[in-house]
């Protein structure tokens, strides 16, 4: 309490906070000690430009050179940018954890809600099996030789269950522990890809602006295999734009992490977009001084998957490459450690509705961590398992775009259609009627995303999105039509005021409100 005997600022933030998640019928089981930095830092950490940005180059410079870079990746980041301008809408009208189900819940009915969750539980669960494969790949890559460490797929697996492992192990110990690592993750992200930029910069041969809007078509053997020979430069250019969106994605951990910050309803819209933004910005400057170092295009393209080290030990000294190295796989660590955060969190809340089987286990939370520990690492678990089906790195980034963009897509749709009708009220943070354009362009997008995500050589993509329908199908209406009822809407969040409350003292939230993780009288 502050002297005069009123709630201090911070107290009265996150009793608002509590008093919109009672609202929603639920109870604050999960820690509230997020700041707006920390919910923007677990969104860029998980985009992580030293990451997607740098393992899946490939992808563009072995499709049509730097042109790739120069156009394609602000067209990419522009993708992304309308998804999570029309997602902050939602989030802050309804600031939950695993937002997404919840939205397109409320929205399109609990029908689409249930797909909208299970889209977007594989598109998480997907994205860490990515991202910590690419992890495993740039190790190799960088430290392979000094490591003993090859590329092998018993290698793979036990690094991954490993890597994978560890990171659970962080989450499970609790919200202040991975929020100073993806606090750290941000500044170190930041850090590092200024030195990229400077470095390439500096060491580069010679400087030939005109590479980044030139346009070679580097298919087929040209670029390493990369994608099989296409005769159509557009096809190859739109393929290429696989490396901006899937690298500026994740930034639903904002969402996932609601129920864990403060002033959710301002600060988790802000946080996506800013991760957006400062993501596509600074991995801008990163990459085009990547394309303007590089000694030969066709040589670099010739490079494929290896064009990032074969360019950086052309060019880089060899003491400040070992530097950079090391921060690149610092950060692609806390990459998939934040990702492990934002898919348990989802799992929780899809749990805490019955939407799972095993739902009473993967709902509780540890009343001595405050986290899901079950939801953690079940998640982990099933990102291993997933990379073991598809150890092929091009095709594990396009499941994971494709499932995540549709569960973006969907409430987003469904908001679009519900806005003035039965969907009157906004939050704080609001598009006003630009909302149903940027709803239009999400649809259009989730349309070109699957195209070019289920192109040769990824088309086990295209069978196994089916194949999730068909199941998913199955499963509604052979068994979760009867039995999944939704989040609490109506009469049924009065009447679960006494589990709320229940709830709360088993995890020691008498009160209702935590500070810092310090009980407030």
């Amino acid at each position: 309490m502050s002297q005069d005997g009123h709630r201090s600022g911070g107290e009265h933030d996150i009793a608002e906070d509590v008093k919109i998640l009672h609202g929603m019928g639920y109870a604050q089981e999960l820690l509230r000690r997020m700041s707006g930095f920390s919910n923007f830092a677990i969104s860029f950490s998980i985009i992580c430009i030293l990451s997607g940005g740098i393992n899946s180059l490939g992808q563009a410079i072995g499709g049509v050179g730097g042109a790739a870079i120069g156009i394609g990746w602000p067209l990419g980041c522009l993708v992304s940018l309308v998804f999570a301008l029309g997602m902050g809408q939602i989030a802050s009208a309804y600031p939950t954890a695993g937002g997404l189900y919840h939205w397109g819940s409320i929205l399109g009915g609990r029908a689409l809600g249930w797909v909208t969750a299970w889209f977007n539980l594989l598109g998480l669960i997907t994205v860490l099996g990515a991202i910590n494969v690419g992890t495993f790949l740039f190790v190799v890559g960088a430290f392979g030789t000094q490591l003993g460490l090859e590329g092998t797929f018993w290698h793979q697996v036990i690094f991954l269950a490993l890597l994978t492992g560890s990171q659970a192990l962080l989450n499970h110990l609790g919200i202040r522990v991975t929020t100073l690592l993806t606090d750290l993750s941000g500044y170190l992200i930041f850090l590092v890809a200024i030195a990229l930029t400077i470095a390439f910069l500096a060491y580069a041969p010679a400087i030939d602006i005109s590479r980044l809007w030139t346009f070679t078509n580097y298919s087929g053997a040209a670029g390493g295999d990369v994608w099989p020979q296409h005769s159509s430069l557009l096809m190859v250019f739109l393929l290429g734009l696989l490396l901006p969106i899937y690298t500026i994605t994740g930034f639903d951990a904002s969402a996932h992490t609601s129920e864990e910050t403060v002033r959710a309803s301002y600060n988790v819209p802000r946080s996506m977009v800013r991760s957006v933004v400062l993501s596509a910005v600074f991995g801008y400057a990163m990459l085009v001084a990547f394309v303007l170092a590089i000694p030969s295009m066709d040589e670099a393209a010739a490079q494929g998957w290896n064009v990032f080290f074969w360019t950086s030990d052309a060019v880089l000294p060899a003491g400040l490459k070992f530097v950079l190295y090391v921060g690149i796989a610092i950060s692609q660590y806390l990459c998939g450690l934040a990702t492990v955060t934002s898919v348990s969190r989802m799992i929780f809340a899809f749990a805490r509705d019955g939407g799972l089987p095993a739902s009473a286990s993967l709902r509780k939370v540890s009343p001595t961590f405050r986290t899901p520990v079950a939801a953690i690492w079940t998640g982990a678990i099933l990102a291993v398992i997933f990379t073991v089906y598809t150890p092929v790195y091009t095709t594990v980034v396009s499941v994971t775009v494709i499932f995540l963009f549709i569960s973006y897509g969907l409430p987003i749709a469904l908001g679009a259609i519900a806005y003035g009708r039965t969907w009157t009220q906004m939050g704080p943070w609001t598009l006003g009627g630009a909302y149903r354009l940027v709803a239009l362009l999400c649809v259009l997008s989730v349309i070109l995303i699957f195209v070019i995500g289920v192109q040769p050589p990824n088309d086990k993509a295209l069978w196994i999105t089916l194949g999730f329908l068909v199941i998913t199908a199955l499963v509604w209406f052979g068994m979760e039509r009867q039995r999944f009822k939704g989040p609490p809407i109506g009469d049924i969040i009065r009447q679960r005021q006494a589990e709320i409350a229940a709830a709360e003292q088993a995890v020691g939230e008498t009160a209702g409100v935590a500070v810092g993780g310090v009980k407030q009288a």
